[in-house]
């Protein structure tokens, strides 16, 4: 099949989901203002996060069902794919208010939205506490939606399938892998800094890699009645992917243009994210410079100039280096599950083009 062709059922399936996103929310919508029409807010700031956005959830989640036989279009991973990107959302919703992040996408972060209401409407008592409290749940709200989609698909989605069985690991994961992540940074720096990297390595493999890329695409797959080998496959492609794609996004978050991601530069440092890009610099640097990173992380008030030296330090002491080779080595392993995945040409070349926009991008 040629890449015109895999473009346009690529794009029907995308559009498919947004439909499918409208559809679902509008009902839901409908369901809310019969509450209250003071509910409103929360639908929207959900209905803002689910538009656009890479849908790279989505996308594995339709390969694996094609990879495994499914039909192109199905209702069936339509919903499959909007329920991924509710379930996404509402992680974004809880992520930004843990790292306390203004900014998603160029605007601001939910928490922000509901402080910038409080703020207009002239309301009572502390903005910034309604703020969180308004976003905690309105993320609550998104993940009961990402069920509700998700069982709507029915039997093939039923208590004791194997794509129910990945649905919900993959949230368990999420929620364990994000409690490692703040246990990191407030435990991190008193704890055996020669094992920073394993640590980190394994909060990106729960936080974020399983849920980006490995789960989705073993849900694709479960659905359409994908066998155990086919899904150990896809598993020894996709989870090494993830963690590729989690520490390009922890390079972007220090080195990234912020025109491109959206987010300012240095903002993962100013939450104090011990990723692995902060595990090599700490343990490759000097004693003195390790210090001086260890007392910088997570400072809200860290200047451009900071920022910069820190970055100096990553270059000058290897960490970013030993980084992109991390990248390029899982990768590496990556590409080279995938062409033993017994798979057709048109999801071979999906896959192959999602798992390189993956590790190259800029934002």
């Amino acid at each position: 099949m040629s890449a015109p062709q895999l473009a346009a059922e690529q794009g029907r399936f995308i559009a498919d989901v947004a439909a499918g996103l409208n559809s679902f929310l509008a009902g839901q919508e409908t369901v809310m203002a019969g509450i209250s029409p003071d509910v409103a807010p929360l639908m929207d700031s959900i209905s803002k996060l689910v538009t656009g956005g890479k849908r790279l959830r989505a996308l594995m989640a339709y390969w694996g069902w094609r990879g495994a036989g499914g039909e192109a279009a199905h209702p069936d991973i339509v919903a499959a794919g909007c329920a991924l990107e509710l379930f996404q959302a509402a992680a974004l919703i809880h992520d930004d208010i843990i790292d306390r992040s203004d900014t998603r996408r160029g605007g601001p972060s939910v928490h922000r939205r509901f402080s910038q209401l409080h703020q207009a409407e002239g309301w009572a008592l502390d903005e910034e506490r309604f703020g969180h409290a308004a976003a905690i749940l309105t993320g609550d709200l998104c993940l009961s939606f990402s069920e509700e989609a998700f069982a709507g698909i029915g039997p093939r989605a039923a208590s004791g399938t194997a794509a129910r069985r990945i649905f919900n690991l993959m949230r368990a994961e999420v929620m364990a892998g994000q409690y490692l992540d703040i246990l990191e940074e407030v435990a991190g720096p008193v704890r055996d800094r020669a094992g920073a990297v394993e640590r980190a390595t394994s909060i990106i493999r729960y936080k974020s890699a399983k849920y980006s890329t490995e789960h989705p695409l073993g849900l694709g797959g479960a659905l359409a009645g994908a066998d155990d080998v086919l899904l150990a496959g896809y598993s020894a492609f996709a989870l090494p992917l993830g963690e590729a794609f989690q520490l390009r996004d922890d390079v972007l978050g220090v080195f990234g243009d912020p025109g491109t991601t959206g987010k300012p530069a240095g903002d993962d440092l100013r939450e104090g994210k011990r990723t692995v890009l902060v595990g090599f610099a700490i343990n490759l640097s000097e004693p003195a410079v390790s210090a001086y990173l260890d007392a910088a992380l997570g400072r809200q008030d860290l200047d451009e100039s900071e920022v910069e030296k820190i970055r100096q330090i990553m270059v000058d002491c290897g960490a970013l280096a030993a980084t992109e080779a991390m990248i390029d080595e899982l990768s590496g392993r990556a590409f080279e599950a995938l062409e033993r995945l017994p798979l057709a040409e048109l999801p071979m070349s999906a896959l192959r083009g999602l798992a390189e926009a993956a590790v190259s991008r800029a934002a």
